[in-house]
């Protein structure tokens, strides 16, 4: 369990079930893999998922419930505490956001693909916080803090644009349903433990999280919600005991199921205005605009002593260029009636978080050796 606990090792297993989804869904049992994927469960005529939606809305969900937890522990009384320092990863998230959209629109501009906006606003928190565990190890908690706060804002962000604008039907009465359990969940938590209160809240969850999912808004966002209004003490606990099962089998199943993406076959001279707006868009766009609002926020909000370096904010504009997962979703939910224009934002989503990744881990590494470097002389 200690080696689940730690972050380099689950970081390595979730980039190898990324690498082992996208080398299957292209292999001869591709097929295969996508009817497996797409096997329903649940109980007929009640509730159904496919296998591919039980991991990608219902596992994902456990693993931003323990981050949501640890974001809450920032914010109360750790490294974004007071409130006025996580103004400034919401700050950066926001710049993380403008900034594609703009490279994006002026790319596609009097194009068919242009209402394809959305696509690189997402950060995959997932693969992230992965490349972060190899190749940052010694990066100071301030900047693993920065990305955390700023993935989650990311992911919140595209989950908002996937329930506004690719969501016709959301029936609020469920979703305020939802928030009412959430908070029966949050008040629970307050209660004497005990297996009643134990069972009162596990309860409370599930059936927020199907009213969420029913609701028409991303399931994944109850996660979040749960997470956040869970009281310190028992958060703590329920994090220590689901901690080692999200890093070896959420994750990697997770990593798993949403590679399993087939690459298309565009040539080179085929490709759309839609391929090159996001593979711009992910790497430069991330970079520039987390990096820029980050660190006007830090001027306006942050103490001289607390600001992270301009290569710090460029290593995490790197890592919030990696958009995979919610940007392949809201590709497909963008151009749901263009198998062509999808198939390039595809590929572009595909190729643009691989340089994001690639320029990530050169520039985590980078700055890991410099505070590791930094950590020695002052020990010497």
């Amino acid at each position: 369990m200690s080696l689940l606990r730690s972050e380099r090792f689950p970081a390595v297993v979730l980039l190898v079930a990324a690498a082992l989804g996208l080398v299957l869904a292209n292999s001869p049992w591709g097929p295969a893999a996508d009817a497996v994927s797409s096997t329903s469960l649940g109980i007929p005529g009640v509730f159904t998922l496919s296998l591919g939606h039980w991991v990608q809305d219902g596992l994902l969900a456990v693993f931003f419930f323990v981050v949501a937890i640890e974001l809450r522990e920032e914010l109360t009384s750790g490294q974004l505490h007071p409130p006025t320092r996580a103004l400034q990863p919401a700050i950066a998230a926001a710049g993380g956001v403008l900034v594609p959209i703009a490279i994006f629109a002026a790319v596609t501009a009097g194009s068919p693909s242009s209402t394809g906006w959305p696509i690189p606003t997402a950060t995959d928190i997932a693969f992230a916080l992965g490349v972060l565990a190899v190749f940052g190890r010694g990066l100071p908690t301030a900047v693993r803090t920065f990305l955390l706060a700023l993935a989650i804002l990311d992911d919140v962000v595209g989950i908002v644009f996937i329930a506004v604008l690719f969501t016709d039907d959301v029936n609020l009465a469920l979703l305020a349903a939802a928030a009412i359990l959430v908070g029966v969940f949050g008040v629970l938590g307050r209660r004497a433990p005990g297996w009643g209160v134990g069972a009162g809240m596990l309860i409370a969850a599930l059936a927020a999280w199907v009213l969420v999912y029913l609701s028409g808004v991303h399931a994944t966002i109850a996660g979040v919600a749960l997470g956040l209004v869970m009281a310190s003490r028992p958060a703590h606990r329920v994090r220590h005991v689901l901690e080692p099962w999200v890093n070896g089998l959420v994750l990697p199943l997770f990593a798993l199921s949403a590679a399993l993406v087939v690459i298309p076959a565009v040539g080179f001279d085929e490709l759309q205005p839609v391929f090159w707006g996001v593979v711009i868009a992910l790497p430069v766009g991330k970079i520039v605009g987390i990096a820029v609002f980050g660190a006007v926020a830090q001027r306006v909000f942050g103490h001289p002593s607390a600001r992270l370096p301009w290569a710090d904010l460029f290593a995490a504009g790197a890592l919030g260029g990696i958009g995979f997962t919610v940007s392949l979703l809201l590709a497909e939910l963008a151009f749901a009636g263009d198998s062509l224009l999808r198939d390039e934002a595809t590929l572009g989503v595909l190729t643009g978080s691989m340089i994001s990744l690639v320029l990530a881990a050169i520039l985590v590494s980078w700055r890991a050796r410099h505070y590791r470097r930094v950590a020695e002389e002052i020990r010497i």
